[in-house]
């Protein structure tokens, strides 16, 4: 579903290069729920744009669902975002002038579906998350679990074979938390394959894997401990 192969992120300024990611491994399959930790900093923000297609890489080779994405125009990059990768963001990113349904439906306008097709997606969606009966409210009507169940409803509308979730559970309490969990576990038994970026160790532990993020270079820590101190000596001669 998710390769990434050596991929590196350096920014550069007229004075100060940054590398935000460090010969980046990561192969996450079709259905998997992978958790990414790690330290503010730490290059998780800019993996999680990469593998959106929100940001280009300055070296390697990420495959989406098979395809190189390396060379993409920004319509075609675009494009296979729209059709391919959903988005759950930790400030839920809702339109406040837009009521649900709208919410929903502005994405699946781009990808050219007529209305017939995007009512039944967005009712299936909005239904799905709790929300069939709030479609018509707008976001300021809605407590912060809802608007965070609405922002997963608009993601899912549109099919994605991969859910992106950055710190879903960050703005809400943890009853709220332990739902929108509960729903994405949902959601993942179903065969969409999630990627979330979390601080909370409690919620990472309940995903299949979990990849942590040092130094722009990740580590599988459920990989056996022996494994692990492997790869840290492989990682640690191929920087030195």
């Amino acid at each position: 579903m998710l390769e990434m192969r050596q991929v590196s992120k350096v920014y550069r300024t007229e004075l100060v290069e940054t590398h935000a990611l460090r010969a980046l491994d990561l192969h996450v399959r079709d259905g998997e729920f992978v958790a990414v930790t790690g330290p503010s900093g730490s290059g998780k923000t800019t993996f999680l744009n990469i593998a959106g297609l929100l940001e280009t890489f300055t070296g390697g080779e990420y495959l989406l669902d098979g395809e190189d994405v390396r060379g993409l125009s920004d319509d075609a990059r675009s494009r296979l975002r729209n059709r391919k990768i959903g988005f759950i963001f930790q400030s839920f990113n809702l339109i406040p002038d837009l009521n649900l349904f709208d919410n929903c439906d502005v994405p699946l306008r781009y990808r050219g579906m007529n209305a017939a097709e995007r009512r039944q997606r967005i009712e299936q969606a909005l239904s799905q998350v709790g929300l069939g009966s709030r479609m018509k409210h707008y976001p300021s009507e809605l407590s912060g679990g809802q608007q965070q169940r609405a922002a997963i409803a608009r993601a899912l509308a549109g099919s994605p074979r991969l859910l992106l979730a950055d710190e879903p559970t960050g703005n809400l309490d943890s009853q709220m938390a332990r739902g929108v969990m509960e729903l994405l576990e949902e959601i993942n038994e179903q065969g969409t394959t999630i990627v979330m970026v979390t601080h909370d160790p409690e919620l990472a532990a309940r995903a299949q894997r979990n990849v942590h993020i040092v130094d722009g270079m990740a580590t599988d820590l459920s990989v056996e401990p022996t494994l692990l101190r492997v790869a840290s000596a492989s990682l640690a001669e191929s920087n030195g």
